[in-house]
């Protein structure tokens, strides 16, 4: 079988008080009005009235607790993938804002093409895709949910709108807990929906990569 759509969303608001790039760091979970954003993206996906037969998320704490609701609301265990995690970034554990002032960080923000400072856009978007193309047909007749992280959603976004992968991370439109969704036909994958239903207003969201 082969899904009938598939879903991107990012986790909700991470308890993060220090505003840390949290990267990978273990020990980072959803705040309270992360775990309301998290209830709400399920919600919203239960309310497109189709199925959703396969979940698969990211390792990390925050991806984990984000599918819960999806659990709960499609009587699903959802399965880790290394391929959706967030991408590795050599400012892990800093303030960005103080960590950018320091001349000795400088060389890590000289390429933002590659990007110097992490993992090569590239290779986001290489892993996200074999995530993609494999669930999607593994996937029992319905839909399929990947709980993920913004710039490995964004940077689907950009590869398949065809669009350069070099960007600027300020100007992502992949809030806390959207929902960003494909469907793939004749082998290419489009984007046919975004949404954005938790209310975000407030949120602490400084530590994406």
């Amino acid at each position: 079988m082969t899904a009938k759509r598939l879903h991107l969303v990012r986790h909700g608001e991470v308890d993060n008080p220090n505003r840390v790039l949290y990267e990978r760091i273990p020990g980072y979970g959803l705040s309270a009005d992360g775990r309301r954003m998290a209830a709400a993206a399920a919600t919203h996906v239960a309310g497109l009235g189709r199925p959703v037969t396969a979940l698969v998320r990211s390792p990390l704490q925050r991806t984990a607790e984000s599918a819960e609701p999806f659990e709960r609301a499609f009587d699903l265990e959802a399965a880790p993938d290394e391929r959706v995690i967030e991408p590795w970034n050599k400012f892990a554990g800093k303030v960005m804002r103080k960590a950018v002032l320091n001349p000795l960080n400088w060389p890590k923000l000289i390429r933002p093409s590659v990007p110097s400072w992490g993992e090569p856009y590239r290779d986001i978007a290489a892993r996200m895709r074999a995530a993609m193309d494999e669930l999607w047909e593994a996937a029992p007749d319905g839909d399929a949910v990947i709980v993920s992280h913004q710039a490995p959603i964004w940077i689907t976004h950009l590869a398949v709108a065809g669009e350069e992968l070099p960007h600027d991370p300020r100007t992502r439109r992949c809030a806390l807990s959207s929902v960003t969704s494909f469907e793939r036909r004749n082998g290419a994958w489009r984007e046919v929906g975004y949404a954005e239903p938790a209310s975000t207003s407030g949120a602490v969201d400084v530590g994406a990569v």
